[in-house]
């Protein structure tokens, strides 16, 4: 596998591995049907489905929780857990474990560390932003509501970097 960090546009992704904090933020913008829109196969780790139902999770998200789709694969994993992972919550260390167990084309995850770890393992990664830029270039999603609604759920981001994957739909 590579280490790009955002797919190509011609190219679409087989499998896919989700965290936590993609499905998260996705669920509350209402945009999680752009997952089997853009890839055939979206996995997620048990942890995953845990972290997701802590009672501080938006009552959103819980709802979508306890009647999963039927697009979402929830896998456990089957390795080791894996030293070079430590420090990772367990979400993001069963995401990259899963990735890497079945082969991913690519790694949804949104957490700088974690995403560190998973490009040193060589896995692709993308995280919320870059699969909204990736739907809104297939016209599946309006970017600036988007964007407007993913503020508003507490998505840590700055203003330049709305303004740079705004740009990135332009060039």
């Amino acid at each position: 596998m590579n280490r790009r960090t955002n797919p190509g546009l011609g190219q679409r992704t087989v499998i896919v591995v989700a965290d936590t904090s993609p499905l998260n933020y996705l669920v509350q913008i209402r945009c999680q049907d752009l997952m089997p829109a853009l890839y055939e196969r979206v996995l997620v780790p048990a942890a995953v489905v845990k972290e997701l139902d802590h009672p501080r999770t938006p009552v959103s998200v819980r709802s979508w929780l306890s009647s999963l789709p039927e697009w979402i694969e929830v896998r456990e994993v089957q390795s080791p857990q894996d030293p070079a992972l430590e420090g990772l919550d367990p979400g993001e260390r069963e995401a990259i474990q899963l990735a890497l167990e079945e082969h991913a084309d690519l790694l949804l995850m949104d957490e700088r560390a974690g995403v560190r770890a998973a490009l040193r393992q060589g896995l692709e990664v993308t995280g919320t932003l870059g699969l909204l830029v990736q739907a809104a270039r297939r016209g599946l999603v309006d970017i600036d509501a988007a964007l407007a609604d993913l503020a508003a759920t507490g998505f840590r981001s700055t203003p330049g970097l709305m303004e740079r994957v705004r740009a990135r739909l332009k060039g």
